[in-house]
């Protein structure tokens, strides 16, 4: 790792791996950080080593990652790999850590690709052992082959049918899938069908994983409209309320998802600006056409700008990488215009679904706003949605201010899986809109630093000692 670069990529997701490639091909010198120890992101996890042979578990989409992983290999940029950033500051100087020692750099321009996270899905009982998002499901599945059988798969969104799927073909029993789409989603949706007219392929592959789905047996129960897992010291029961009725399904594995959310943790704690999105239902960092933020010389490309998937996410990267070279003097501004010509057209087609899919598979209110005063929300303190209330009726305005009232948002993920919930049920609380209020204020380090890691700092590369 040296002092300083031309360009610092964060993530190794479709958005990094593309830029990375795109950048170190015009002859910058790039460095790629990565939490995983293989390129691929969540989308293209452990595409560069699948031990699993059967190629139609995971699907044509996954594997459609290969090409853009080897094209980033075989490019000169580097690569560190098990690195944990933990600050990007507003003076683009990168904190990392690896192998229990930190490290200072810096660089003329920073690409943000930290992806995106699974939205919360505060309901009772969702932090009993046996509970777990979709996505960690995939996780495993995709790192290791590991698999649970008789699981229950609960919530909404394409990536829970893709999981389900995913386990079908992989010969593991399904108990039953839970939708909680609500009905009146396809009626509000049926206005922007017409953005869906270039993406009618993803719609026919989404449509045949569900007609698979329930053609193998699998039970569907649609329009559930209540939630709650039950159990002492594990799973023991998912209850569920449709048609005017509780019922019960004896399980030991859940799997929740309601959707995915940006991750901008990083992107906040930089100093780039974020606004609240009314239709996709969270805070989305603010970008202009080049990737570009408020921070000179920080951009953001991918899933953590807003969900648009691996496609758009990868010509974001080539957009943001573009535009870095342009500000590098490395291209003129007919070159980056040129360039960047052929990826601004296919991100556009790419993002012509996503209004139709932002407002079909919106969550309800009752899965995002915890109904249940008990109902746990911040893991890391042990807050509920009762004491959250509270602070408000005490005169708690926002989720600041709420740290001093409860600790909320102080544990070691500083606010990513509760943030999104406290917002909501402080702005129902308060009667105003969640635009209103600000995200969760997050400060360096972002993720946590060891003592030893800081004590023994190496501050050469800001000109300390």
């Amino acid at each position: 790792m040296k002092d300083k670069y031309d360009i610092a990529i964060i993530g190794a997701g479709p958005a990094g791996m593309a830029a990375a490639t795109v950048a170190s091909e015009r002859g910058a010198n790039v460095i790629l950080l990565d939490e995983q120890n293989h390129v691929g992101g969540q989308i293209y996890r452990a595409i560069t080593n699948q031990s699993i042979k059967n190629k139609s578990i995971l699907g044509t989409d996954y594997y459609n990652g290969q090409s853009l992983a080897d094209a980033f290999i075989a490019s000169k940029a580097e690569y560190i790999s098990g690195a944990t950033v933990w600050q990007v500051s507003p003076d683009r100087e990168i904190g990392v850590s690896k192998n229990g020692a930190a490290h200072l750099f810096t660089a003329d321009q920073v690409i943000i690709a930290t992806g995106s996270q699974e939205r919360p899905f505060p309901i009772p009982g969702w932090t009993l052992p046996g509970v777990m998002t979709a996505g960690a499901a995939q996780v495993l599945l995709k790192s290791s082959g590991v698999t649970f059988s008789d699981v229950v798969f609960i919530g909404t969104g394409p990536l829970l049918f893709l999981i389900a799927y995913q386990y079908m073909k992989a010969g593991v029993p399904i108990r039953a899938i839970l939708e909680t789409t609500p009905s009146i989603n396809l009626i509000k949706a049926i206005p922007h069908l017409t953005g869906t007219l270039s993406s009618l392929d993803a719609l026919i592959k989404g449509r045949s994983w569900i007609k698979e789905l329930r053609a193998s047996g699998i039970d569907f129960i649609k329009n559930v409209s209540d939630l709650k897992l039950v159990g002492s010291d594990t799973l023991q029961a998912a209850e569920y309320y449709q048609k005017g009725a509780w019922k019960s399904i004896k399980t030991t594995n859940v799997f929740l998802h309601q959707g995915v959310v940006p991750n901008i943790n990083l992107a906040a704690a930089s100093g780039c600006n974020y606004e609240w999105d009314d239709r996709q239902l969270c805070w989305n960092a603010v970008t202009d056409e080049w990737s570009g933020t408020n921070v000179s010389g920080i951009s953001i490309a991918g899933d953590s700008v807003g969900i648009g998937g691996a496609k758009a996410a990868e010509y974001q990267g080539q957009i943001a990488a573009i535009s870095a070279l342009y500000k590098l003097g490395i291209i003129n501004e007919k070159q980056r215009n040129q360039n960047s010509h052929l990826p601004k057209k296919m991100l556009a087609k790419e993002m012509w679904i996503r209004p139709f899919l932002d407002i079909l598979f919106q969550p309800p209110t009752q899965f995002r706003i915890p109904q249940d005063d008990e109902t746990l929300v911040c893991r890391c303190e042990e807050v509920t949605a009762g004491t959250i209330r509270e602070a408000v009726g005490h005169g708690c305005l926002g989720p600041n201010q709420l740290k001093s009232f409860t600790r909320c948002g102080m544990g070691p993920c500083q606010g990513r899986f509760c943030s999104l919930t406290v917002s909501e049920i402080i702005a129902k609380s308060r009667g105003v809109p969640i635009a209103n209020l600000d995200l969760l204020r997050l400060r360096s380090p972002v993720k946590p630093l060891l003592l030893s890691e800081l004590a023994n700092l190496d501050m050469s590369a800001s000109g300390e000692t």
